[in-house]
């Protein structure tokens, strides 16, 4: 096994209050990150991600205990020793000025440059490999006030990466980002850890991507209890839904997702399988039916009303006489729900 890249030691975090009293966050914490593993850190608004974040990248000290980075406590190594094991991304856009995107990325080698600045030849190779990494060649001559959101990620990243870090900390990076953008982001990370070997801890609000994406999870809920382990274990032993539980908030084990759950206003039975029942079991939710699952193995979906009145059959066969489309299910149980109302 992989010596560990990061350990947290009996680690308690929180912060400074008023009057000089300290608050405490989460406490006696266990923690390891090794190389070529993407961890992401979850967990509800004010569970205390951010906190817990930067004590591991060194930015905040921790109450209690310790955090080791390749097995020296990263709170008291030097700047210069940290930042060649560790590189940080955050969220927030940074000024840059009239500097092109290879520019930012070279800023990546400063922990090796001289008080110069200068590059040598294997800094610029290595810029041009970080750069290669994250897919960014067409924007290397472009200036970084040019860039989208997206684009521009991409190149902090490739700047950290430049550093050559055994550990990269990434703080909520994708919180900006459109749905494909995010998942191209993900899919670096990924890659970063797998084919480069590096350790990669990620905090996010996007839960179901990290599921789909994250080889551990560590969740944080409020109250200061972290779970570690692999997404689909904490799924099924129910660790994940009850760190977000909340009023009219339920995890769907099954679909893997959030639902937001008000009061139903009738049931509705839904017999098949596959992509179509999926979906068509979410427009009903959405509208308010509790759906009652029957299993089916049929490409065909088959929706009864609560009194056994009326039903519909959807199909995506070829040549299917009965190809209706959701957006019909929905418009007659609406409308079958109006005369039921008069």
């Amino acid at each position: 096994m992989a010596f560990p890249i990061l350990e947290a030691r009996h680690l308690t975090v929180g912060y400074s209050g008023p009057r000089k009293t300290t608050h405490t966050v989460a406490s006696n914490i266990e923690l390891t990150l090794r190389a070529g593993e993407l961890v992401c850190l979850l967990g509800p608004n004010g569970a205390g991600k951010s906190t817990l974040m930067r004590t591991l990248a060194g930015m905040q000290k921790p109450l209690a205990g310790e955090v080791l980075l390749a097995g020296t406590n990263i709170h008291t190594a030097s700047k210069s020793e940290v930042a060649r094991q560790l590189s940080v991304v955050l969220t927030e856009r940074v000024t840059v000025g009239l500097l092109t995107a290879y520019d930012i990325v070279a800023l990546g080698r400063s922990p090796y440059t001289s008080w110069s600045g200068a590059l040598t030849d294997r800094d610029h190779a290595i810029v041009a490999q970080a750069i290669r990494a994250v897919g960014a060649e067409a924007l290397a001559r472009r200036y970084v006030g040019e860039l989208s959101d997206g684009e521009r990620q991409k190149v902090m990243l490739a700047r950290a990466l430049a550093q050559e870090p055994k550990l990269m900390i990434l703080d909520e990076i994708t919180a900006f980002l459109d749905l494909p953008r995010r998942v191209e982001i993900m899919r670096i990370l990924r890659d970063l850890a797998h084919r480069h070997g590096r350790a990669v801890l990620l905090s996010t609000h996007d839960l179901e991507l990290a599921l789909s994406t994250a080889d551990r999870v560590w969740l944080l809920s409020k109250g200061g209890a972290l779970a570690d382990g692999a997404p689909e274990d904490l799924v099924l032993r129910g660790t994940f839904a009850a760190a977000f539980e909340s009023e009219g908030v339920r995890f769907d084990e099954e679909a893997g997702s959030f639902t937001t759950q008000g009061a139903f206003h009738s049931e509705i039975c839904l017999a098949g399988e596959g992509a179509l029942a999926r979906w068509t079991r979410r427009a009903l939710e959405r509208r308010g039916y509790r759906v009652d699952d029957r299993r089916a193995a049929t490409t065909a979906v088959r929706v009864v009303d609560v009194n056994g009145t009326a039903a519909w059959e959807l199909s995506t066969a070829a040549g299917s006489q009965q190809h209706g489309s959701i957006e019909a299910l929905l418009g007659a149980l609406a409308q079958q729900d109006i005369h039921e109302r008069t």
